[in-house]
């Protein structure tokens, strides 16, 4: 069933560890099917304004989104100087799993499927959360450093969707070596003339109808 993102319920969440608050945005549209976690990569935020543009898509397809920071807000300081914990995957990981344990908790959403989207770095840490993990339903990697994941490619079961842009050969390669060593089922999706950031006329929608097509598929029954 279609949602519409216009009458959404959407707030700002706050989560707290150990080392600090992490934020984020909850989108939840009527008679939502799933619950769509983003992980957004190097140097970002949960206003990438490329994830933001897919999670709307999403929305109106009937899917929950969160989008979060996966840094405290002392951590962001840090890395704009160090750019030391944008490829801390472990870390990056344990926060996406505070999310996902955080949805967990909530009364609208506890009972809908999750799934992954993660972006470069991210998309490495949403195969490590998934690692071992029986409730992650489905990732969809866009441009993601996959590879970054190491051993944990071979220990996640979620059906995995890579999209990466044909003009973007250096992750590619990247991708289709960790390919190689995935046990789980994994599709790629090559955007003719797209580069790594997909900025090219129709390129994030391509990604985004392609995201909306896997994740349907896997959490949309």
């Amino acid at each position: 069933m279609s949602g519409d993102a216009t009458a959404a319920d959407s707030r700002e969440i706050r989560i707290d560890t150990p080392e600090g608050a992490i934020n984020g945005d909850l989108v939840l549209p009527p008679d939502a099917v799933g619950v769509v976690v983003f992980a957004h990569g190097s140097g970002s935020s949960r206003y990438s304004p490329r994830n933001s543009f897919v999670a709307r898509v999403l929305q109106n397809a009937g899917f929950a989104t969160l989008l979060m920071d996966l840094l405290t807000a002392e951590e962001e300081r840090v890395d704009a100087m160090t750019r030391d914990h944008r490829f801390n995957i472990a870390l990056l990981a344990r926060r996406l799993l505070v999310a996902s344990c955080w949805l967990n908790e909530q009364e609208k959403v506890a009972e809908l499927p999750v799934g992954y989207f993660g972006s470069s770095t991210g998309a490495a840490a949403a195969i490590v959360a998934a690692a071992g993990r029986d409730d992650i339903r489905a990732i969809v990697s866009r441009g993601g450093r996959v590879d970054m994941a190491n051993e944990a490619l071979g220990q996640f079961s979620a059906p995995i969707l890579l999209i990466v842009g044909a003009n973007d050969p250096h992750v590619l390669a990247l991708n289709q070596e960790a390919m190689k060593h995935m046990r789980a089922d994994v599709e790629l999706e090559i955007i003719p003339g797209a580069g790594h950031l997909f900025q090219g006329p129709g390129q994030l929608e391509k990604v985004a109808r392609l995201a909306g097509d896997f994740f349907r598929e896997h959490l949309g029954h």
